[in-house]
């Protein structure tokens, strides 16, 4: 009897797709654009992603990145991100959040973009673009970013 319950057990867990939420940190580095103007950037991020299904998912991020210039400040990013699984590897996104004041006399920004991501085992690179919308009338910028991370 027991037999016929441990096979049924990993029957059952053999048909049940796994789930692939994941923990994520990585570094990445890139450029940082406004009005002709661009400056280098360079940052970390941790984050979590939750399974929407097998192929949607949803997740948050926190990071901290800084513009590679004098007068500048470490910024502290509150992200979500949230998009569709492209097979095994890839993931394709939205992002968004709220980043601190990147200067002293700044003030913190909203931020939404996009990017892609893509496993390799359990490492990953990825590609993201983010608009960070500035308040006061100062211009808002861009910035294209790469990552190299690792998920568990």
């Amino acid at each position: 009897m027991r037999t016929i319950l441990l096979a049924a057990a990993a029957s059952l867990a053999a048909a049940t797709p796994a789930l692939a939420n994941e923990a994520r940190v990585e570094a990445r580095g890139g450029v940082v654009w406004s009005q002709g103007d661009s400056e280098a950037i360079a940052g970390i991020a941790a984050g979590y992603d939750y399974d929407l299904g097998s192929a949607a998912f949803v997740g948050a991020e926190v990071s901290a990145d800084k513009i590679l210039t004098d007068g500048t400040r470490v910024t502290f990013g509150f992200n979500g991100r949230g998009g569709a699984k492209l097979g095994d590897n890839g993931k394709l996104y939205v992002v968004g959040g709220y980043n601190t004041k990147n200067c002293e006399f700044c003030d913190g920004t909203w931020t939404l973009g996009a990017g892609y991501q893509h496993a390799f085992g359990n490492l990953y690179g990825k590609v993201e673009y983010r608009h960070f919308f500035v308040k006061d009338g100062l211009p808002d910028f861009d910035a294209v970013a790469v990552g190299l991370g690792t998920k568990f």
